[in-house]
Parts: C-alpha cells; structure tokens; sequence
C-alpha cells in the first residue's frame, strides 16, 4: 500500500510510537550527536556534551515519582545545589560501563553540594534487576523508577536539552535549570568536567 493511501492517523499514532521507541536502545555514539528539538540555543562541543549559557538554561517540568526503593521524590526539593540526573537501564551495556564513575563520583561530590538522581526505564519487569544494578555497583543515590518513559517524556520542556538516548545524562544548575546533556557514557574524568563549571557558577 502507498503511503498516499495509509489514513493520517495511523502515520500519525506509527511517528508518535516510533519517537517514544527511540529511547529504548542503549546509545554509544562517542560524538553525542542529537539535537534538543526546536530553537535550543545550545552548543555541542567535540566532546559530545551540550550546553546552555547561564541566561538561556531553560527549568525542566516536573521530574518526580517513585524510587527503586519506594520513597516519594521530587527533583524541584533539590534546589540550590548542582544535580546530576542520569537516565539508565539495567540492560544497557554502556549503562554498566558507565556506573562505577557515576558511584564513585557521586560520594565525593556530594560535599559540594551535587546531587544525584537516577532515573531507571525499560526495566519492564519489576525492580528487582535495577536494584540487584545498584547493589553490584554501590550506587548510593536514589533513582526514579520509570518504567514506561512517562518521567522522561513529561519531564523536559519541548527546545530544551531532553535525554534522547540510553544512557543520557542531564544536569540542572543551582537554580534547577537544564545546563548540560551528554548522551553518551560518562567516565570519571568526563563526568567532572561537565559537573565542575556549574559547582563553580556563583
């Protein structure tokens, strides 16, 4: 059948299905390559990380639920420090490979004032592999349990920097505004370099 002859709204629902599945694979592109959507005013550095200049970070939407753990939490309550969220399957290699940095970094910079948040999806079935994920390797800070995607396609204002990909990192600055996204993994030495500049904002 030409495509002339498919009804409108089933392009429509397959476009709607298709953008929502494009979160499910684990991305490795060492080049970030992925755009915001719409007017972003970012910049991609070779490095595959973008950012927003202070005076043009846009606030995310809300970004709260239920953790691994079953406690209330709300993104918006962490205002005033730096908060690293990270966007994460059990399932995904890449996510594995980037977990002992994102644990190790996160205990040393919390007397920094820096934050961090998970935000588990794809996990389909329960909790149990994310948590045994966290227990494997020490992660400390709570995660978002988001199976279905609806924190991360709710949470992100349209022609801001939004998670595209599995893994996606996403940090808010101290007035809880979008700053920077990698959507790639993270090793030590690259998770520092986007959190520091925004430790160092006064």
């Amino acid at each position: 059948m030409s495509l002339s002859r498919v009804p409108r709204r089933t392009l429509l629902t397959a476009g709607v299905l298709a953008a929502a599945l494009a979160l499910t694979a684990c991305s490795s592109d060492s080049k970030g390559r992925s755009g915001g959507g719409g007017d972003t005013n970012f910049v991609t550095n070779t490095g595959g990380v973008s950012t927003v200049a202070k005076g043009e970070r846009q606030a995310p939407k809300k970004i709260a639920g239920e953790t691994l753990e079953g406690e209330r939490l709300d993104v918006a309550d962490l205002k005033g420090k730096v908060v690293v969220l990270n966007v994460w399957g059990s399932w995904c290699a890449p996510c594995r490979a980037e977990a002992p940095h994102f644990a190790k970094v996160s205990k040393e910079y919390k007397a920094k004032g820096v934050e961090f948040v998970g935000i588990n999806t794809r996990d389909n079935d329960g909790k149990d592999k994310p948590l045994s994920f966290e227990s494997e390797f020490g992660i400390g800070y709570p995660s978002l349990y988001d199976p279905v995607g609806k924190i991360i396609l709710n949470g992100f204002p349209k022609g801001s920097l939004i998670p595209q990909a599995i893994p996606s990192t996403i940090v808010l600055d101290k007035d809880g505004k979008i700053a920077a996204r990698s959507l790639m993994a993270l090793d030590e030495t690259k998770l520092k370099s986007v959190i520091d500049p925004l430790v160092a904002e006064k």
